[in-house]
């Protein structure tokens, strides 16, 4: 079985990193530290950042009240570069940067699937190579900290790629599991394993990916007194 290597880059609210183009990928994600690995020469930049409640600017605080509205945008500028769609593959928060640290909470995984408790509100494409989502801020339990730390593994794919198990964004409706892209079936695993097809899914030239931070969000617990 192949070994997934993520590079590990933190970043602040206007999280901006460098995206290679990689090979040996497998659908089996794991926090590891960067290792060497095969990059082509190409460089793409992708960006997870805060938005305003319009969705229209970036937010210009990272502090939150519990239960508000935590927009967030993932995105990739393709420059010289065919167009490519942008996905968001997984998502953790931490009360570090640190991703492997602990207590930590993986609020989209599954290959771009929502957890339950979050799957109704629904992931946004404005644009081909933007994603938006949303969640309501939070504090872990038992723990004194007020920062949350919010990582995410986007990837981009040519636009001429179609959809599947492993490239896909999804939300939950009431009729159940829909593709913010094409057909709603590659959404059908959600509540499974999505897991690629075949060995040509799971190791693609035009796959790029990277891992993006943004926080910490200062959550306080009231909108006057202690936090």
């Amino acid at each position: 079985m192949s070994m997934v290597l993520w590079s590990v880059l933190s970043l602040t609210i206007q999280g901006t990193v460098l995206g290679s183009r990689m090979h040996n990928l497998s659908s089996n994600v794991h926090w590891v530290p960067y290792a060497a690995t095969k990059v082509a020469e190409e460089r793409l930049f992708f960006s997870l950042k805060l938005l305003t409640d319009e969705w229209q600017f970036e937010r210009p605080s990272n502090q939150y009240f519990l239960g508000d509205i935590v927009n967030i945008e993932a995105s990739v500028q393709t420059y010289n570069h065919v167009p490519l769609r942008v996905f968001v593959n997984r998502c953790i928060s931490t009360l570090s940067p640190d991703v492997n640290s602990a207590p930590r909470y993986s609020f989209i995984e599954n290959n771009g699937s929502p957890a339950r408790v979050l799957a109704t509100c629904p992931e946004l494409r404005t644009q081909i190579d933007k994603l938006q989502f949303h969640l309501e801020a939070f504090r872990f339990q038992q723990a004194n900290s007020v920062l949350v730390y919010i990582t995410c593994i986007l990837k981009a794919v040519p636009v001429a790629t179609a959809t599947n198990s492993v490239h896909k964004a999804c939300s939950f409706s009431p009729n159940g599991w829909v593709s913010v892209d094409e057909s709603d079936q590659v959404c059908g695993c959600c509540d499974s394993t999505c897991s690629s097809s075949s060995a040509s899914d799971r190791v693609l030239g035009d796959l790029r990916w990277e891992q993006a931070s943004v926080g910490p969000l200062n959550v306080k617990k009231f909108g006057y007194g202690p936090v």
